[in-house]
């Protein structure tokens, strides 16, 4: 799992091809050395998609949220598809979740309560209650969410609505007996808050790296899993 929100390219630091390059060379690896593994490429920004890998070294971070309910949601739905002994997500993120697809009568509810605009953006009411805004642009996701859902966005972090959507994928991660490792490129409280108890819960781990030694970080995470199923 890959996030390319964008956050990935600001700051002046581009994480987003470091991430990119671990992919890869984990590609590569399974190709070379262990051709009975695979290695499937989930994107997630507004919303999620797979991505084949040969193109990935063109992919680009746009200017997206960080979904990462639905991220969790499609990579355990292919792993769910494949008959291997070993399913496990490797998600490379530097930012905490902010948004979430939730359904539609979710959204009148709160219309009815003036929490939240038609048109997706967070009411004046909402803003005194929460200090919190919402970016009202159109979501540019790339696969087409279910007719019955919307995207709910809030760049704060922490939002009650965002992280129950993302705890229930990471429950349902672990019910699937799929672990989760992330590698977080940045330190933002919400983020290790979030990957605390996401490890916590899948029994995980979670390491803070940065786009110099993400690379080694992976790859000596993969192989030390890989030996230790062949013992």
């Amino acid at each position: 799992m890959l996030d390319c929100s964008h956050s990935m390219i600001l700051y002046g630091e581009h994480r987003f091809t470091p991430a990119k390059q671990v992919a890869l060379a984990i590609g590569h690896l399974i190709r070379t050395q262990y051709p009975g593994d695979s290695l499937k490429i989930v994107l997630f920004h507004d919303t999620a998609e797979e991505l084949p890998l040969a193109k990935l070294a063109t992919t680009q971070v746009g200017p997206y949220h960080t979904n990462t309910a639905e991220g969790l949601r499609l990579a355990r739905r292919i792993l769910q598809a494949q008959r291997k002994d070993m399913k496990q997500i490797v998600m490379v993120t530097d930012g905490k979740p902010t948004a979430c697809f939730i359904k539609g009568e979710s959204i009148s509810s709160r219309l009815e309560h003036g929490l939240v605009r038609a048109d997706g953006g967070t009411s004046a009411a909402s803003k005194r209650r929460t200090g919190a805004g919402r970016d009202a642009r159109a979501p540019q996701a790339q696969m087409p969410a279910l007719p019955d859902r919307r995207l709910y966005k809030n760049s704060m972090g922490g939002d009650p609505w965002v992280m129950e959507a993302t705890f229930r994928e990471v429950q349902a991660c672990r019910k699937a007996g799929i672990m989760i490792n992330t590698f977080m490129l940045a330190s933002d409280y919400y983020l290790v808050e979030f990957v605390k108890q996401m490890t916590a819960m899948t029994n995980g781990k979670a390491y803070f790296a940065n786009p110099a030694n993400l690379s080694q970080f992976v790859l000596i995470d993969f192989l030390k899993r890989r030996k230790s199923r062949v013992k």
